[in-house]
């Protein structure tokens, strides 16, 4: 997709969340300025749009997954899961916790949902960990040795 300097941020972020990164990166703040298209917060932060853009750019197209995972050996198919997706979810519970909070603080007096929101996360956050640690310490484990045994 062809990104331009006059899009909103908060948007891009709305329709694609890996560009969250590249902000970050950069950053430019697509929570409470999300108002502000590529170009002002370009033109504020004194950043090379043309880079900003590629970036941007990049991280929309590297979330098309081309991996056929169902010719995958289950064993494979575990560790994939292990190392790759669950570290993700770790780092991003880790990243989207302090955003939820500053959310909270800023605009909390005026959403009191908002408040839910972070706590309803929070219990999810819990929950996939606790899912997560099962897998690994019993489920992936457990098709491991069947996969070995064949």
């Amino acid at each position: 997709m062809k990104i331009q300097e006059n899009q909103n941020i908060g948007e891009l972020v709305a329709q694609d969340y890996h560009t969250a990164s590249v902000f970050k990166k950069y950053k430019i703040d697509f929570c409470c300025n999300g108002n502000r298209t590529v170009a002002d917060a370009c033109e504020k932060g004194k950043i090379d749009s043309s880079k900003i853009l590629s970036d941007l750019e990049g991280a929309m197209e590297s979330n098309v997954s081309s991996i056929d995972f169902k010719s995958w050996p289950l064993d494979l198919l575990a560790d994939y899961i292990e190392k790759k997706h669950h570290r993700y979810v770790e780092e991003k519970t880790l990243e989207i916790k302090p955003y939820l909070d500053k959310i909270c603080k800023v605009h909390g007096e005026h959403h009191p949902e908002l408040f839910k929101i972070n706590e309803e996360f929070l219990e999810c956050a819990g929950a996939f960990a606790a899912h997560m640690k099962k897998e690994e310490l019993i489920i992936f484990p457990f098709i491991r040795k069947m996969v070995s045994s064949k």
